[in-house]
C-alpha cells in the first residue's frame, strides 16, 4: 500500500509529516529521515 505524505520543516526545528489519506497519522522528527521513519509507524498504528 502506498500513501501520500506532506513533509514540512517546523518553525521550532525538525520536521512534521502527515499522511494525506489518513489525517490522524501525524508525526515528527529531528531530521527528514527520522520523520519519515516515524510516519511509517504512525500509519501502521492507525491501520491496526
Amino acid at each position: 500500500m502506498q500513501f501520500s505524505i506532506k513533509l514540512e520543516e517546523s518553525d521550532e526545528g525538525g520536521y512534521t509529516v502527515q499522511c494525506l489519506e489518513l489525517p490522524s497519522a501525524i508525526s515528527e522528527g529531528d531530521t527528514k529521515e527520522e520523520a519519515l521513519d516515524n510516519i511509517k509507524e504512525a500509519i501502521q498504528l492507525v491501520l491496526l
